[in-house]
């Protein structure tokens, strides 16, 4: 599946959940996520702007937890971030990570995060607070498969597309010069 990413970043966290609240749009996670990150020795996923991921979510909503294996990979990062994604649940975390190894992968990195995320038509606004030892500032990332609804949502959050990027975490980290991966 391809999906079409954006970020928004300075954001005041509580104004934002009362915009969406009175918008009456569904809450559909809250989550705890442990976002462990493989590439190959030579960081060559990474490099390309891809990665392997196996992500353990500890669902807020209805108390369970769930793991999920996914492979990313960017195809377009011009006005939007385009990445074309494939993932699927899986029964155990810790089984994941041996196929990853097995493949010739490491984990080069877990970084722990709080998601909450609300539902707007066929698309998700996405409230993300990292471990402060990994990105010090909450954001918001708008996923969709369709371009005129990531505009619709851009607008009536009070934003204009100048104030997205396209530029994936790592970068935009970098940019601060704060030490990603």
């Amino acid at each position: 599946m391809n999906e079409i990413e954006t970020r928004i970043l300075n954001i005041n966290v509580d104004d934002l959940r009362k915009k969406l609240l009175n918008l009456k749009l569904p809450i559909v996670k809250k989550e705890n996520q442990i976002n462990d990150i493989y590439d190959f020795n030579d960081k060559r996923l990474l490099a390309n702007k891809g990665y392997a991921r196996i992500r353990t979510i500890q669902n807020m909503l209805d108390n369970t937890i769930h793991y999920y294996m996914t492979v990313k990979k960017l195809l377009s990062q011009e006005k939007y971030k385009i990445m074309e994604e494939n993932e699927t649940e899986i029964l155990s975390g810790d089984e994941g990570k041996k196929i990853f190894v097995a493949l010739g992968l490491s984990n080069i990195s877990s970084i722990k995060k709080y998601r909450e995320s609300y539902k707007y038509k066929h698309s998700l606004i996405e409230i993300d607070i990292n471990d402060k030892s990994f990105c010090p500032f909450p954001y918001i990332e708008i996923e969709t498969s369709k371009e005129d609804e990531l505009k619709e949502i851009v607008h009536f959050l009070g934003y204009t597309l100048a104030d997205t990027t396209s530029k994936t975490i790592y970068e935009i980290l970098n940019e601060k010069g704060i030490k990603g991966i």
